[in-house]
C-alpha cells in the first residue's frame, strides 16, 4: 500500500561501497557485433528390438570438436516439410541402419550452444523407436558424422550415453518399458 506521508526523513542514506564496480555483462561478439541467433529443430530416438528377451537400444558414435568419440541417440535436422515423427525415422535409418516405427514420443529437449559465428537454440524431439529391419552400420549415414554403431542394452543405455540430456530420455525408456514387462 502506498503512504501518503512523506519519507522518514531521520533514515540514513547507505554509503556506497567503496570499491563498488558496475556488474559485468557478458556478451558474445563475433567480429565486433552480437551473435545472431539461429533456431533449429531436430528429431530421433531410441530404437529398439528386443532378442532373448533383452531390449537393446541402437547407439551411434560421433567425435566432437575436440576429436573424442561420444555415444548419442541417432538424431539430425529435419528436412523441408518433414514432420518430427518422419525425421526420426529417416535419421535412425540413415545413421544407425535400421528400419524403425515410432512407438510414442518420449520427450523434447531445449537447449542453446554457441557456434563459430552464432548462438544456436536447439530443440530436439525424441521418440521411442521398435525396429522393423535392417542391420546396424553407419554405411548409410550422408554426413559421415556417425563413426560407429552399435546395440547397446537399454538397462546400460543411460550409462553409455555421453550427454545428461540424453541419459534422461533413456532413463525415461527405460521406466517405461520396465512398466510394461518389455525389459
Amino acid at each position: 500500500m502506498l503512504s501518503s506521508e512523506p519519507p522518514d526523513s531521520h533514515a540514513k542514506p547507505k554509503p556506497p561501497v567503496a570499491d563498488a564496480k558496475p556488474p559485468v555483462r557478458r556478451q558474445l561478439r563475433g567480429k565486433g557485433s552480437l551473435l545472431p541467433v539461429s533456431n533449429e529443430t531436430s528429431a530421433g530416438g531410441i530404437a529398439i528390438f528386443v532378442e532373448d528377451g533383452e531390449a537393446r537400444a541402437a547407439v551411434i558414435g560421433r567425435r566432437n570438436r575436440q576429436g573424442k568419440l561420444e555415444w548419442c541417440l541417432p538424431k539430425g535436422h529435419l528436412e523441408e516439410g518433414e514432420t518430427p515423427e518422419d525425421a526420426a525415422i529417416r535419421e535412425v535409418a540413415e545413421e544407425a541402419g535400421v528400419t524403425a516405427e515410432i512407438v510414442l514420443a518420449l520427450g523434447i529437449i531445449d537447449y542453446w550452444f554457441t557456434g563459430e559465428d552464432r548462438r544456436i537454440h536447439k530443440v530436439v524431439h525424441h521418440y521411442l523407436l521398435e525396429t522393423t529391419s535392417g542391420e546396424i552400420t553407419t554405411e548409410n549415414d550422408p554426413d559421415h558424422e556417425a563413426e560407429v554403431a552399435e546395440w547397446v542394452s537399454l538397462r546400460d543405455l543411460p550409462n553409455r550415453l555421453s550427454y545428461p540430456n540424453e541419459r534422461r530420455m533413456a532413463e525415461v525408456a527405460v521406466d517405461l518399458l520396465a512398466l510394461e514387462g518389455d525389459l
